[in-house]
């Protein structure tokens, strides 16, 4: 049989101190050495997770900036295409500006040789035009549509049927009367009394009085007021004329 050693006296006391120490110190040092493992670890999983993260930080830049890659060279190319087209207006500019002026010119020589219906609202229309024309802070388009605008009224005129109030004459000879305009076939008038009617004869540029086509005159213009419902009217027309 094997018995447990022995230690006596004070030798073996001391030996056995020194055993439990040594032990003591190797617990210590195999501690240490763990907590410095695990701390090495800790430290390895954090630069892991740091360098993950920087790989996405790092994809993540790298898509921004093929993105604003892609953005500057679109914006180059758009910059380029509005340079293109700032060259084609100022030259479609520099085209049609005659030609605008000279629609307004021809819409103001028409306006002055037709029937002088609302003559003063239309002649302001067409002055308003002229001063637009010289105006910089009135794009080409506005001011091409506001011409097309004005002619497109010009050509309503002549298959609408209007009536409206004004004075004939100036001054004290002024009159109130009641226009009857039919399309651009007939201009004529009536006096608000129904003592005096006529109608504009373009030939002579002159209006002329004729009583005869009082009551026609009167039931047109009930019918441009809509008082009634249309029907036929006879109303005084010019006769043609060979233009020369």
């Amino acid at each position: 049989m094997f018995g447990a050693p022995a230690f006596g006296g004070v030798g073996g006391t001391e030996q056995l101190d020194g055993l439990l120490l040594a032990q003591a110190q190797t617990d210590r040092a195999a501690q240490a050495s763990q907590d410095n493992v695990e701390k090495l670890a800790d430290q390895t999983q954090d630069l892991a997770q740091k360098y993950r993260q920087t790989l996405e930080n790092t994809k993540s830049i790298t898509e921004y900036t093929d993105h604003l890659r892609k953005q500057v060279v679109s914006q180059r190319e758009e910059i380029a295409s509005i340079q293109t087209q700032l060259a084609s207006i100022e030259t479609t500019s520099r085209d049609v500006f005659p030609l605008m002026q000279r629609m307004v010119e021809s819409l103001d020589q028409f306006v002055q040789l037709d029937t002088p219906y609302l003559a003063e609202e239309r002649a302001k229309r067409v002055q308003s035009l002229k001063d637009m024309m010289d105006r910089a802070d009135v794009t080409v388009s506005e001011k091409y549509r506001r011409i097309l605008e004005a002619y497109q009224i010009e050509m309503e005129a002549g298959r609408t049927l209007e009536a409206y109030d004004g004075l004939m004459g100036e001054g004290d000879a002024a009159k109130a009367v009641s226009f009857l305009r039919v399309g651009r076939v007939a201009l004529a008038y009536q006096t608000t009394d129904g003592g005096e009617t006529g109608y504009w004869d373009n030939t002579q540029r002159q209006w002329v009085v004729d009583n005869d086509y009082s009551h026609d005159v009167k039931e047109a213009l009930r019918v441009a007021r809509k008082m009634t419902a249309p029907d036929l009217l006879l109303v005084p027309v010019p006769a043609p004329v060979e233009v020369q």
